[in-house]
């Protein structure tokens, strides 16, 4: 509990002896199966020359594709947070706040590594150099930072930290979610970290307003649902953003997309096509719309709209625009749709919609099908057929009395091309479908794959094995656009190597 300590504690505290560490800095030996051997199985051997029938067994543990979460609470026990608490408490009583936010942040850590020192000293607290620099350094994320969560935002190789309550976090590795050792004080201390995150963006959350979307000086996403809505205490899910930016050929090296596909993504791209990205939650939709972006050449004006500023654009001119939620009395909202139509009078040459979700989609609609060519944004479906779908639906949550026909003739006027995405049963993310967008034939939207990934197995380890393949469309509908923009060698070369 905090603050509290066991009854026969004496004023000299210290450390329980910790384990050594294992080599090479892992935190723990890894996983044993099977009796002791390693988690990747061999394959069995050949039998007595009779041949048994198949037997189902159990998949092999994947091998993990980073490197073992090393946490700053490893290997702590409740001594450690009794003491940290203690000097924690002394600190806050000690220091002055006031004049400590007013410092830069390396003149801060020192002085409160001096206070801390002096308190050590005062409450003759015994520990070995190092514990003292981890104590040090835990108190300083506490004061200045994000407490626990600095060592994992720190770390580039994380894409998200789930955070279910003080006492469980969990990160995302290689498309694989783990359990980590870190740990805040209790729900206290993690719900005083939530409200420095999104104070830090004008936004709030508490018991009267315990949902929040808000995003880190990065870029990275993050939600927030408190108590009573969570019911075992908060919950911090952050989408963490890479440090270097990634590029198509990145994704041709993930696997996610082939050379060629890429090749055809890049045409796409600069031939100002209206650009659709669906996908599930996770699939890496944002990732994609930025590798896309880099194609815009920087003289254009271009214009981003989302509920939380994420989008990474390299370009000179851009102007970002963000959604605001109510105030206390429940005015000054602004919507996408506000944003999206206020865009219109910006004089943009693109825009860029972070996520489609709602009746801005008309808008969105009306907006590339009125000279804004080369516009982008994103969206929450399963295939380019329910992407249309979504679209038909979220039109007509805005109230607007249109025939359905009417609503899917703007649809193939506007949209060019549907390029979705998704996240494997292995964790992977893969491109799986480049979709154009040529007509109606009555009531239905014709479309046809330019490019498709098809799954071929697994390998030893339980990854999926799979291809892009073309479809054998040569001439795809917007031929005549990237002709105007003399790209229509490059475009065919690109289909024709699909085709191998």
């Amino acid at each position: 509990m905090f603050g509290k300590r066991s009854a026969n504690a004496t004023q000299e505290l210290q450390f329980p002896p910790r384990p050594a560490p294992a080599e090479g800095g892992a935190s723990a030996p890894p996983p044993k199966v099977d009796g002791g051997k390693a988690a990747a199985v061999p394959p069995p051997a050949a039998g007595n020359g009779a041949q048994s029938a198949p037997v189902l067994q159990p998949r092999p543990p994947v091998p993990p594709a980073a490197k073992p979460i090393r946490a700053a609470d490893e290997g702590r026990s409740e001594d450690y947070y009794q003491i940290k608490t203690t000097i924690f408490n002394a600190l806050i009583d000690t220091i002055d706040l006031a004049q400590l936010a007013q410092l830069d942040p390396d003149s801060a850590r020192e002085e409160i590594r001096d206070i801390v020192n002096e308190i050590i000293s005062i409450k003759a607290v015994v520990m070995s150099i190092a514990e003292q620099e981890h104590l040090l350094q835990d108190i300083c994320n506490d004061v200045l930072g994000y407490g626990p969560l600095e060592p994992l935002l720190a770390r580039d190789d994380i894409a998200d930290i789930m955070v279910n309550g003080a006492g469980r976090v969990f990160i995302e590795v290689g498309g694989r979610v783990q359990l980590t050792p870190i740990r805040f004080r209790d729900n206290a201390q993690l719900m005083n970290i939530c409200q420095r995150i999104v104070s830090q963006v004008g936004r709030r959350v508490d018991e009267s307003s315990p949902i929040c979307d808000a995003r880190l000086l990065d870029g990275s996403r993050v939600n927030v649902i408190a108590p009573p809505l969570a019911l075992d205490g908060p919950t911090l899910t952050i989408r963490k953003f890479r440090k270097d930016k990634l590029t198509l050929e990145d994704l041709v090296r993930f696997g996610s997309i082939s050379p060629s596909g890429a090749r055809v993504l890049g045409v796409i791209g600069r031939s100002r096509c209206n650009v659709l990205i669906s996908g599930g939650t996770g699939s890496g939709k944002t990732t994609l719309l930025n590798c896309l972006t880099a194609y815009i050449d920087a003289e254009e004006r271009i214009i981003t709209c989302e509920d939380a500023a994420e989008l990474q654009l390299q370009q000179p001119h851009v102007v970002r625009l963000e959604t605001r939620p109510p105030n206390l009395e429940g005015h000054g909202q602004i919507t996408m749709r506000d944003l999206v139509r206020n865009c219109l009078r910006m004089r943009p040459e693109r825009i860029i919609v972070g996520e489609v979700r709602g009746p801005e989609a008309f808008d969105l609609l009306q907006a590339m099908n009125t000279g804004h060519d080369g516009s982008m944004g994103t969206l929450h479906a399963n295939s380019p057929r329910e992407a249309m779908s979504r679209l038909e639906s979220m039109i007509t949550m805005g109230g607007f009395q249109l025939p359905t026909k009417t609503i899917r003739e703007m649809i193939v006027g506007s949209i060019d091309v549907i390029v979705q995405a998704e996240r494997l049963r292995d964790g992977s993310r893969r491109i799986t479908r480049i979709t154009e967008v040529i007509g109606t034939e009555g009531d239905v939207v014709i479309t046809q794959d330019l490019l498709t990934y098809e799954i071929v197995g697994e390998d030893e380890t339980g990854r999926i094995r799979g291809q892009h393949a073309g479809t054998g469309i040569v001439r795809p509908s917007f031929w005549e656009r990237a002709r105007y923009f003399g790209l229509e060698r490059e475009l065919a070369e690109a289909l024709d190597a699909c085709q191998v």
